[in-house]
């Protein structure tokens, strides 16, 4: 157990507070005209992604925690946990649907994703930035159906539910911001 004090502080690096594994997303050393010097900084709580604004004085310690990313392929889901292999050693490693939670409907099989570790100890599941799938149902689009910036829900291939403009019919392959959900491109 690595302990560092403010005077180590980046942003990015990981700390352990409370039981939570944080981030620092920004910090602020403070000397004021009396007392002593402190520190403001905000942390981002790793598994909730919470923002929180917390002081603390100049000599304080904080448990300090390796943060890493491993890139894995997405395998398969056997009905209780999402397999996914480590490229370089090809260990296997399953994850509980409960764990990536809505991460699952940007799931494609043989796709690259990136699962966040603190020390040893998974922390998330994050799909790749883009998918390309393939829309499996959506009402026809119409010959002339094209005011600007109208959509229709969309069923593609991982069971996700998206909007897409009103000319894509069931068959064709989208591009998708995993992020926000949103559709980008025709592929």
């Amino acid at each position: 157990m690595a302990t560092i004090t403010i005077a180590d502080f980046k942003n990015g690096i990981g700390l352990r507070i409370k039981d939570k594994v944080c981030t620092i997303v920004e910090f602020q050393h403070v000397k004021p005209g009396k007392g002593g010097a402190f520190v403001r900084y905000k942390t981002k709580d790793i598994k909730t992604g919470r923002v929180v604004e917390q002081t603390c004085n100049a000599g304080t310690k904080f448990e300090s925690v390796m943060l890493s990313t491993r890139e894995m392929q997405y395998l398969y889901n056997d009905g209780n946990d999402y397999i996914f292999m480590d490229n370089e050693t090809y260990e296997q490693v399953p994850v509980s649907d409960e764990f990536i939670g809505d991460n699952a409907k940007w799931l494609k099989e043989n796709d690259v994703c990136q699962l966040l570790y603190a020390d040893d100890e998974l922390m998330g599941v994050n799909p790749p930035m883009f998918i390309e799938v393939q829309i499996t149902q959506t009402d026809p689009g119409f010959k002339g159906d094209t005011v600007q910036g109208s959509t229709k829900p969309a069923t593609i291939e991982t069971g996700a539910v998206v909007q897409v403009p009103m000319y894509l019919n069931e068959g064709e392959t989208i591009k998708i911001d995993t992020r926000d959900g949103k559709f980008v491109s025709r592929v």
